[in-house]
């Protein structure tokens, strides 16, 4: 699938599939999140995005997951059709 855009978890919006390009396991959220499946190469549908922006409800591997802007900046991601 061709990428559209690389963009970080502060620009999503509901309804877009995404692709996790990399992550920095150094961080300590970085390494939870890793471990419950967000790993490199792994797509996501977003499926809500709270009203100020923050938490972000996503669907990842057949279940939901919410997260907050601040345990997502080790990631980079970009935006697939």
């Amino acid at each position: 699938m061709p990428a559209l855009a690389k963009t970080s978890f502060a620009q999503l919006k509901s309804g877009m599939r995404v692709r996790i390009l990399a992550a920095h396991p150094d961080c300590p959220e970085c390494e939870r999140l890793m471990e419950m499946g967000l790993t490199e190469g792994v797509e996501f549908a977003v499926v809500k995005v709270a009203p100020l922006g923050d938490p972000i409800e996503i669907d990842l591997r057949g279940y939901r997951l919410c997260l907050r802007k601040s345990e997502t900046s080790c990631f980079e991601i970009e935006i697939v059709k």
